[in-house]
């Protein structure tokens, strides 16, 4: 079988083995994800939500496969990120939290020992890009080129103030490479005609692995702001929703803008592909980094509660892939999965070696066909762990878990709180708190639960001191 993907996405407990999908020296596929901000579950056409329109999510979902049983890594966005580039539980590579430009409020400090997906593709002949938010990092040693990325353009912090000015607290952290920039433009529309020109530029360039003439793959990670908060959609795509939907509220008409506008990114995305004669070539994933926020608008599906919580509304994110040829259009799978499956995922596609003693499984088979793609797939029965430390008088430094296996799932989502246990199955609102019937049950999901903490335990997430 030849590796021809795209992997896009809009991402437990093991290793990942990386043996024997594919034949001896095939082609190495281009991979792209894209990771969007806030987005919630519901909250693209392909979803049945009717009052917005994603064309470019849903061409992905006609052409490729949906996860049903997909979550973020973490209810907020650097822990996701810090996931999905390591393969790794966030904790386990010193990001239980979001970092920050303000260090009295900054949760999370990407280990040094972290070997990131880029660094690991390095040895299979790969460019790696990141455009758009990095979020991992604002200065040496952590910054997106001194950890494995050969190229960067895009904004180093948590969230912009305005998508117009993109500064942050007054600072300003858009870059290219280590420069500091400061171009006009929507954030959203900066970050994807970059993306098209990266994809131009690397179309050109041929490997130089003297072995054959064909063209460098790349690795893309285009992470998009959109649509964190402030929710700031030009003018006339707010007027496109208002004229379409007459009925609107003003908060939703402007989500539902703002993740039109990063749709329409997406497309031209897609679109260069096809222009180049990539698209075959390359996989494709999009998901989110965690749930929306309710009282912006966001549609997070039937699920409960919303972004930086751990009820299912913050971990529940839209997932997709496509790669032409090799996934069959229209399929849904049940398989469940996490962003940090994305790491296992394409080093597998890459033909890359992984790191000893990761988090993240490949669901490669899965995406091609050689994996049980059912709901009572042995998959389901999983241990999947979630944290999230923050500061604040709700959360006073501490962290807030989660552990899910199979049908159950463990979660304190206040550190003030008793814990709680739902049936995902029976409940999957998770209405009826358990833990006083099923007391066996919460004693073994809580054994396993400190074992997930003891072992973040072990990382330092906080910069040691000069």
């Amino acid at each position: 079988m030849q590796r021809y993907l795209v992997l896009l996405i809009a991402f437990a407990a093991g290793q990942c083995c990386v043996a024997g999908i594919f034949a001896a020296e095939p082609v190495r596929p281009n991979v792209i994800v894209i990771l969007a901000d806030d987005q919630g579950r519901g909250d693209y056409s392909a979803f049945g939500t009717r009052d917005l329109q994603t064309p470019a999510i849903d061409r992905l979902c006609r052409e490729g496969m949906t996860f049903e049983n997909f979550r973020a890594s973490s209810c907020v966005c650097s822990p996701t990120r810090a996931a999905l580039l390591t393969g790794c539980y966030p904790d386990r590579v010193g990001v239980p939290g979001v970092i920050r430009h303000t260090p009295e409020n900054s949760w999370g400090w990407l280990s040094p020992q972290a070997v990131l997906l880029p660094q690991i593709l390095k040895p299979a002949k790969y460019h790696s890009a990141i455009i758009g938010k990095w979020h991992l990092g604002l200065a040496s040693p952590n910054t997106p080129t001194e950890r494995g990325f050969d190229f960067f353009h895009g904004f180093l912090g948590d969230m912009m103030d305005d998508y117009l000015t993109h500064r942050r607290g007054g600072q300003n952290f858009m870059r290219r490479d280590r420069e500091v920039i400061d171009p006009p433009g929507h954030a959203t529309d900066l970050f994807t005609d970059w993306a098209c020109e990266y994809i131009t530029e690397r179309s050109k360039v041929k490997a130089n692995d003297g072995a054959s003439n064909s063209n460098q793959p790349f690795f893309l990670y285009l992470a998009y702001n959109a649509p964190h908060d402030p929710i700031q959609p030009p003018v006339d795509w707010v007027e496109k929703v208002r004229r379409r939907e007459p009925g609107i509220n003003d908060k939703r008409a402007k989500l539902v803008a703002l993740i039109e506008q990063m749709d329409a990114g997406i497309g031209k995305v897609l679109d260069t592909l096809d222009q180049l004669k990539l698209a075959d070539n390359t996989l494709v994933f999009f998901t989110s980094d965690n749930g929306g926020i309710l009282g912006q608008g966001g549609n997070n599906g039937p699920w409960r509660s919303e972004k930086q919580h751990l009820y299912e509304g913050g971990l529940r994110v839209p997932a997709v892939a496509r790669w032409p040829g090799q996934i069959a259009a229209g399929q849904r799978t049940h398989h469940v999965a996490v962003t940090m499956d994305l790491f296992a995922t394409i080093a597998d596609a890459a033909g890359a070696m992984t790191p000893p003693h990761i988090d993240s499984v490949s669901f490669l088979p899965t995406l091609v066909g050689k994996a049980d793609t059912s709901a009572n797939s042995s998959d389901s029965q999983r241990e999947l762990y979630f944290v999230r430390r923050e500061g604040g008088a709700a959360y006073g430094g501490k962290t807030i878990e989660a552990l899910v296996q199979g049908d159950w799932k463990l979660i304190q989502d206040s550190p003030f709180q008793p814990l709680e246990l739902y049936n995902l199955k029976t409940d999957p609102q998770e209405s009826d708190n358990r833990i006083g019937q099923d007391r066996e049950i919460a004693q073994k999901l809580s054994a396993a639960l400190r074992q997930h903490i003891q072992n973040g335990g072990q990382v330092a997430w906080q910069q040691p001191a000069p």
